[in-house]
């Protein structure tokens, strides 16, 4: 049997192999949420000292400050670490360490991945980010000449290219609708979608939340009313997993897509699919696979030869997430966004157009300062503070999205509000 003493051996790496094993990072993460048990959630996340032993376990280049999380994280010490483990091991000769040793273990992954989502094992398929998740669904459902899909003008720019390459292959329709900014209530963005549902629409296809604004939509409303007429849903989760506490088994829908290397803080080129299991066998993977597999999960994943060090490393970035806790995460991440846009939103320059309520958003943020272009903004927090943010200009609005993370100091935070400010003032 492979074991860790026959790697250090084998592997020529000795100590420092050793080292990576006994990474103390998440051990004081899990201390530190022992500490904190019993706590109310609202009252930790205003504990400095408990966030200092989570910001200690990344290593970060603190002369910039990221306010881009939602774009791609850096993973804590132990889930990197972790990540270089598994590398080294594949290396040794990849056939056989990558392939026989590493591979098979993806099944404790999928384990541990759908426990924390809320679903079966047997309806989790592991991907390279939420795109291609998204994209199996997409391309994989039968449509024809004439069939529609509902979907809005906020969502994701790729997911909605590939609607527009099934327009021009397939002939199908594709409706967008628009909401208000932040909208009038969640109940409006469910009878905005299904207000424009006909007799010809089979899928509708909607973010769980926004990456423009951080908005939240009312997934199981939409879902049921959707199942209740036959029609499909997609729901895009790139930003909600590990984000804030849901299950996955409450919000009804058949097709769920998730990046990892976001707010779970895996390895960069990580994401899963959901497939409701009643769906797997008529959807199409984009990559054929046998016969034999068409009732099987496993073959949405048929990409051929592919690392295995990234998805083996989720289960190092689900520990850390565990340690920390959902709520606890949840409530710090609205924290440190409230920080920032209370001080803001007083100042008549200033415009926040993400709901400020916790049930319709959480760590993203998206403010403009009116009459500065975004792009301007942005520049301007670079070149003069070290401060990344990220530029949205849509069509109906825009402004700059902020997304902190848990390693995030409040300083960092006060940094960005006073540069606005400046900015605003100037």
């Amino acid at each position: 049997m492979w074991t860790r003493r026959a790697f250090l051996r084998t592997g020529g790496i000795g100590a420092a192999a050793f080292a990576a094993f006994t990474n103390e990072s998440l051990a004081r993460v899990t201390a530190a949420a022992s500490r904190a048990a019993g706590r109310d959630v609202s009252d930790l996340a205003r504990d400095e000292n408990y966030w200092r032993e989570i910001q200690q376990a990344f290593t970060l280049d603190r002369t910039v400050i990221n306010l881009n999380n939602g774009g791609c994280c850096p993973s804590p010490r132990v889930v990197h670490e972790a990540f270089k483990r598994y590398l080294d091991i594949s290396n040794q000769a990849p056939v056989y360490h990558m392939w026989q040793i590493l591979e098979p273990n993806i099944e404790t992954v999928r384990r541990r991945l759908a426990a924390e989502f809320g679903c079966d094992p047997e309806e989790m398929a592991i991907t390279r980010n939420a795109s291609e998740a998204l994209q199996i669904a997409q391309l994989g459902i039968d449509l024809k000449a004439g069939d529609e899909i509902v979907t809005t003008n906020q969502d994701y720019g790729r997911m909605l290219d590939t609607w527009d390459q099934r327009v021009q292959r397939d002939g199908v329709t594709l409706k967008k609708i628009s909401f208000p900014v932040p909208p009038a209530s969640m109940d409006d963005l469910a009878d905005r979608l299904l207000g424009a549902v006909t007799a010809r629409t089979k899928v509708l296809h909607f973010c769980h939340i926004t990456n423009l604004t951080g908005q939240i939509f009312p997934v199981r409303r939409i879902c049921d009313a959707a199942r209740a007429k036959g029609i499909k849903t997609i729901v895009d989760g790139a930003h909600a997993f590990a984000h804030f506490p849901f299950r996955g088994s409450d919000l009804g829908c058949d097709y769920y897509g998730t990046s990892l290397h976001k707010w779970l803080l895996a390895p960069i080129g990580t994401g899963f699919l959901y497939v409701r299991r009643e769906n797997i066998e008529s959807l199409w993977p984009l990559q054929p696979a046998s016969a034999k597999r068409a009732k099987d999960i496993r073959k949405f994943e048929e990409i051929g030869t592919h690392p295995a060090a990234n998805h083996n490393a989720i289960a190092e970035a689900l520990g850390f997430h565990e340690g920390i806790g959902s709520e606890r995460k949840a409530s710090r991440l609205r924290y440190l966004r409230n920080r920032w846009a209370d001080r803001l939103r007083a100042n008549p320059r200033i415009r926040i157009h993400t709901s400020m309520d916790p049930a319709q958003s959480c760590a993203i943020g998206t403010v403009q300062i009116v009459g500065v272009p975004t792009g301007t903004v942005t520049t301007q927090l670079w070149d003069k503070w070290r401060i990344i943010a990220t530029p949205i200009v849509h069509a109906e609005y825009e402004g700059v999205r902020v997304t902190p993370n848990v390693y995030t100091t409040l300083d960092e935070i006060d940094t960005f509000a006073g540069a606005m400010e400046k900015i605003a003032s100037a």
